[in-house]
Parts: structure tokens; C-alpha cells; sequence
């Protein structure tokens, strides 16, 4: 890689980052991160797969349970263990909430990992 083609540094963002050996290196706040791993997040250009609490891929449209109970954030409602949770919707820029779905308790936003496919 030369200069020209280094990325910028995640950490601070300055373009001033060195190749040390299989890390890239910025002088500026001392962060090191692998240039292997920069180079896959580039070539992953694809759409991002949904995947369950047992790496089962999920789709929109698809039924699911609860594996654990989940507290509501702000709330004292709980959502019990083996709810059914039907039509969901698959959300891929919401952080790491990414099925939004609606329960008899209301509209939610939760995480794959503590869903698995019905």
C-alpha cells in the first residue's frame, strides 16, 4: 500500500496512519488496527444478514419467539420468555437493534440475538 491509499485513522480520524508490518498505525493517538480487517470491511459491500439467537438467518414477513424475557427500557413492562412475535421487519441502520416488530404490549425494536425463528 502506499501513502496515497492508506485509510484515515478510525479512532481520530487524521490521514497520517503508517503500515507496521500487518497493522496500520497513526502517529497521532497511537492507535493500531489490522490492515487485513480494514481491507474485508471494504470488500463487504453486501447487504448485511439478520441472523437469530441460533445463526438462523431471518427475513421480513418472519415469526419469532423470545429466548429470554427483555425489561423495557424506561418502563416496568417485561416482555416474557416464548412470546410470539409475528411479521417482523428487518432494520439495518439502527445500531444493534435491527428486527422492529409489534407485541400485544406495543411497537419495539429489539435485538436478533434474543429472537429465535418460530
Amino acid at each position: 500500500m502506499s501513502d496515497s491509499t492508506l485509510p484515515a485513522c478510525p479512532q481520530c480520524g487524521l490521514d497520517h496512519t503508517y503500515p507496521d508490518g500487518d497493522l496500520l498505525v497513526c502517529p497521532d493517538c497511537a492507535h493500531e488496527w489490522s490492515a487485513q480487517a480494514d481491507a474485508a470491511a471494504d470488500e463487504d459491500s453486501g447487504p448485511r444478514v439478520i441472523k437469530d439467537a441460533n445463526g438462523t438467518p431471518l427475513a421480513d414477513g418472519d415469526s419469532v419467539l423470545l429466548v429470554k424475557d427483555l425489561k423495557v427500557k424506561g418502563s416496568s413492562t417485561v416482555i416474557k420468555k416464548g412470546t410470539k412475535i409475528k411479521g417482523i421487519r428487518l432494520v439495518y441502520d439502527n445500531g444493534d437493534h435491527d428486527v422492529d416488530c409489534k407485541t400485544d404490549q406495543g411497537p419495539f425494536i429489539l435485538k436478533s440475538e434474543f429472537l429465535k425463528k418460530a
